[in-house]
């Protein structure tokens, strides 16, 4: 079982929690993170390349001579593949999709890998609560020096306006719920602080 320490917005530890070694406790495994995550990628990726076939080329109207008699060997179009300013076989289109199926319980499992990853390296903290006044840069700031942090992925249990604000404008932070967090959220942050109601809502989804 994972213990870690619960603390306040001012790093002071305020209680202790056991965290479910179903979401929190699984053993390294790179690979299968890495294979998920790349399909997530690819799934993310658009089709920007385009190139006409026979049937988009300008010309080609005109059989370019008679069936037989010439000697040459048959022709119809002078768009076709092999012909100078033809058309191209089986090039890329903008329609391509580079989507791998992934199905949910193997996202779930590469998802739950990574916090079990950020646990271990030390890079989640967990917070009881995260509460502004007002929506100032300054106190979202302050709250990450005061973790130890310079930027950092901050994910709630529950939607909080000021806080979401507050962090809008702090480069390379993030301010999310627990039902937004992607898998790349997680491996590209270098400083991840949960709320406990985010932990909560964790655990009761993933487990």
């Amino acid at each position: 079982m994972s213990e870690i320490s619960i603390v306040d917005q001012n790093n002071n530890e305020v209680g202790k929690r056991t965290l479910n070694p179903a979401v929190f406790g699984l053993e390294a495994d790179t690979t299968f993170v890495h294979r998920v995550y790349s399909a997530l990628a690819s799934a993310q990726r658009g089709g920007t390349s385009k190139v006409k076939d026979r049937s988009e080329v300008s010309g080609g109207g005109k059989k370019p001579w008679k069936q037989k008699g010439t000697g040459r060997a048959r022709a119809g179009s002078n768009r076709q593949a092999q012909w100078r300013h033809g058309g191209t076989a089986h090039g890329p289109q903008s329609d391509t999709s580079f989507a791998t199926r992934i199905n949910k319980k193997e996202r779930r499992r590469a998802f739950c890998l990574a916090l079990s990853a950020c646990l271990r390296d030390g890079k989640i903290t967990i917070v009881d609560k995260v509460e502004f006044d007002a929506v100032k840069t300054k106190s979202f700031v302050q709250m990450l020096t005061t973790m130890g942090a310079t930027t950092g992925l901050v994910v709630l249990g529950e939607a909080n306006r000021a806080v979401e604000l507050s962090g809008r404008n702090v480069v390379n932070s993030t301010v999310l719920l627990d039902g937004q967090v992607s898998l790349h959220d997680l491996l590209k942050s270098k400083r991840i602080i949960l709320t406990s109601a985010a932990v909560d809502n964790l655990e009761e989804r993933l487990s």
